[in-house]
């Protein structure tokens, strides 16, 4: 189908505001059947034109309802509006296809799914191309990370984290796990089996693969807020390294103290361990103004940052980086220049492509804010239920639901009877007596979908109670 054509009026002395007005008309609109499945928006700048507003008034109600599942951006195609398996055109759709859809879509909030709209767009499309055309594509890509997106990378943090990185401090990776599998072999090499120091609750993946590797794996407890230097100090055997999840402690969501982050940093120089700082997801900030890098403050101990594309592009890329110095950092090197890379050199290209024409800034921008609204919504459909606290809400891509009754198990498994697949909290817990509770990841759905999720949910707990 073309370009729609929809008569639409705005009310400029409305107590609702210009954007929620358009969205509004436009949601109506989709829903009556007005605007139709593959029906092209007009341009935001020639809409904006028409209604005599500005243009980012058109862009943040095409963004609500991007978010909302009721349009879908196509680049350089336009905006049209999407495919709506929930909207009932049952008429229609059954001429097209036959028959009716007879099970409803499974609704995933499995946490770490990030939303996956970069790769629609023609900034994604132009960094491959442009990839594609380079010259040196039947040589060995190098194995510390082609110079491009070592490049990229180091001008990444420093816009974001507000880290000074030399590139040649950058070891690119295949995501989170090749990079601790390259830090065990590191380890390995000079003691044997290292004993790696987790948080308990914590990442399981990052467990597995360290101990696939050959890491022999010793727990802390912890609180949303991450180890404390008292319990490190207390510890009667000294690890060779310590994971940490600083910036949002995965799962619970909290921050690390920045006096707790100097008290590690000095426990650590005095004992010789490596920090492992996992900056997993910390461009997503919902609340409050990120804390510093623990690498970036003053120290003589020696922290390697691990970083990914999983969360603010995808894990379907597996490619992520080191940033190592010291001693450490040229062991890590050796190690990888030994094993090599696993990552392509054409996806390294296009990342670097899109990272510096500023493709990675755009969509982190834009799915700060559709993330924010889901956090919104979820705040508003359970906030205010006293059987639940909410949690790990400052950041990120997921939320942590505890309750006291029922088990968070029974309410898993009856909510994927309804269509709805969820994780509970006890699978994030190893040593330690786990919380009840569920932890829900809200990257890759529509608001619309979090919305039929979390009435789910709530119908769920209700009927417990």
């Amino acid at each position: 189908m073309g370009e729609a054509e929809i008569p639409l009026g705005l009310d400029r002395e409305s107590s609702v505001s210009l954007a929620a007005q358009l969205a509004n008309q436009l949601r109506s609109a989709i829903l009556r059947g007005i605007l139709k499945p593959e029906h092209t928006l007009p341009a935001t700048r020639r809409l904006a034109s028409e209604l005599g507003i500005s243009r980012g008034v058109v862009v943040r109600a095409f963004e609500q309802l991007s978010g909302e599942g009721f349009l879908e951006s196509n680049g350089a195609g336009g905006t049209k509006v999407a495919v709506r398996p929930d909207i009932q055109n049952s008429s229609s759709a059954k001429r097209r296809t036959g028959k009716a859809k007879t099970a409803p879509e499974l609704i995933d909030l499995t946490p770490g799914r990030p939303s996956g709209a970069p790769f629609k767009g023609r900034e994604w499309r132009n960094a491959w191309k442009k990839a594609l055309s380079e010259e040196g594509t039947t040589h060995l890509p190098p194995a510390l990370g082609t110079a491009l997106l070592r490049e990229a990378v180091a001008e990444h943090l420093a816009l974001s984290r507000g880290l000074a990185v030399d590139p040649e401090d950058v070891i690119i990776t295949g995501g989170t796990s090749d990079a601790l599998h390259l830090v065990v072999a590191m380890l390995r090499s000079r003691r044997g089996s290292p004993r790696i120091l987790v948080e308990d609750p914590g990442y399981p993946t990052a467990w597995r693969v360290m101990s696939a590797a050959g890491a022999l794996l010793q727990t802390v407890p912890v609180d949303e807020n991450g180890v404390r230097s008292t319990q490190l100090a207390a510890l009667e055997d000294t690890p060779d390294a310590i994971l940490i999840t600083p910036s949002h402690q995965y799962p619970l969501g909290g921050r690390m103290a920045v006096q707790e982050r100097l008290g590690l940093l000095k426990w650590a120089d005095q004992r010789g361990v490596l920090v492992l700082e996992d900056d997993y997801d910390s461009e997503f900030r919902h609340s409050r103004m990120p804390l510093p890098a623990v690498a970036s403050l003053p120290t003589n101990a020696e922290v390697v940052i691990l970083g990914t594309f999983s969360k603010n592009l995808s894990p379907w890329l597996r490619c992520g980086y080191l940033v190592v110095r010291g001693d450490a950092g040229q062991r890590l090197k050796a190690s990888r220049e030994a094993l090599d890379t696993p990552v392509a050199g054409v996806l390294q290209q296009a990342l670097a492509h899109y990272i510096q024409g500023g493709g990675l800034s755009r969509h982190t921008a834009r799915a700060r804010r559709e993330y924010a609204h889901r956090r919104a919504l979820l705040i508003e459909r359970l906030g205010s239920r006293e059987d639940l606290e909410l949690g790990a809400l400052d950041g990120g891509l997921h939320a942590v639901i505890r309750f006291q009754q029922p088990e968070a198990a029974t309410v898993a498994a009856q909510a994927l009877q309804q269509g709805v697949r969820v994780v509970t909290l006890a699978g994030y817990y190893a040593d330690r007596p786990p919380g009840n509770g569920l932890v829900i990841g809200y990257g890759a759905v529509s608001d619309l979908q979090l919305a039929q999720a979390l009435k789910v949910i709530a119908d769920l707990l209700d009927e417990a109670h």
